[in-house]
Parts: structure tokens; C-alpha cells; sequence
């Protein structure tokens, strides 16, 4: 294995909050909405990606989940900590480069992907609320990306939210 790909986890440490700061240069911005699904990303799923820093703890990358992390609940819950890897470019550059590519790399959700992932969890039951709660989506979303009618797909938020249907859904599809 290559110790300079291995060399950031290797630094993987919890530590305050404070003391990271912004770097000056990230052209990412993310609405509150989307920071909100990132504070449920972590409710649900745990703290999965660390914070990428320098060794003076300027973000590379990560920005966005320091910021949520200073914010209740999660700053109760997670004591004022924050999980970070040490990154060593040779220059400011390699900064840049890293928060950029950090950024782009992730990519995009494609249309036909994302209407699968929805009929799916209709399929196994899933309800609007439980949808809408766990992608970050509003209901006319979801509704979006299904091949029901309107009146089937309010039918079957109604049913979803008393009991448990998915014979509406089965029918359509």
C-alpha cells in the first residue's frame, strides 16, 4: 500500500470544534435546507466522512459539516467534537485543489437513478413522511419522481400515514 494515500486516516483524531477555522476560498455553498439533511445525514447514519484539514486546522474540506457540528442538537451530542484527518499539501495550492475536487467529486443525482430509489422504498412500504424526512425531499418531489397519478399518490400519502399500504403503488407499476 502507498503510506501518501494512507498518510490522512492514519491522523484520523476527535478534536474541539474551535479549533478549525474557514479557509477563504470554497465556492460551495449549501442552502439551509440542504444543511438541515446534512444535521439528519448525521443523526441517521453517524458522523461517516472526517473533517479534511490542515496541520494549522484550516478546513480543506468539510466546511459545511464544522458548521452544522456548532449547532444543536448535534453540538450537545457530540460534545463540542469533531473527527478530522491532517492533510499536508506542499503549497496553498494543493489546498484549493483539495477542497475543489473534494466538491466536485461528489457529484450529481441523476434523474432515472433517483425514480428508482423512489419506487423502492415505496415497494417496501415506506411512507411520503418517512421519504421526504430521510432524502431531504418535499412530497411534490417525491411525487415527481413516481408514475402515479396525483389523486393515487395523495391517496397513498393518506394510507401510509394511518396504517400501511402499498397495493396502490404495486398497481401502478
Amino acid at each position: 500500500m502507498n503510506s501518501r494515500l494512507t498518510a490522512p486516516l492514519a491522523t484520523l483524531q476527535w478534536v474541539d470544534r474551535n479549533k478549525l477555522k474557514a479557509n477563504g476560498w470554497n465556492p460551495n455553498k449549501v442552502s439551509r435546507e440542504n444543511l438541515d439533511l446534512l444535521v439528519q445525514s448525521i443523526l441517521s447514519n453517524g458522523w461517516t466522512l472526517p473533517i479534511v484539514c490542515r496541520p494549522d486546522y484550516t478546513i480543506i474540506d468539510g466546511y459545511h459539516r464544522w458548521t452544522v457540528a456548532g449547532e444543536e442538537p448535534l453540538k450537545s451530542k457530540l460534545g463540542g467534537k469533531v473527527p478530522i484527518v491532517i492533510v499536508k499539501h506542499t503549497d496553498e495550492a494543493g489546498d484549493v485543489y483539495g477542497t475543489v475536487t473534494h466538491n466536485r467529486a461528489r457529484g450529481t443525482h441523476l434523474l432515472e437513478p433517483m425514480k428508482n430509489i423512489v419506487k423502492r422504498l415505496l415497494e417496501q412500504g415506506k411512507s411520503i413522511k418517512e421519504i421526504s424526512k430521510e432524502l431531504g425531499m418535499k412530497p411534490e418531489e417525491i411525487f415527481r419522481l413516481t408514475d402515479i397519478s396525483k389523486e393515487e399518490f395523495l391517496k397513498l400519502m393518506a394510507e401510509r400515514s394511518t396504517g400501511y399500504s402499498r397495493e396502490i403503488y404495486l398497481r401502478r407499476v
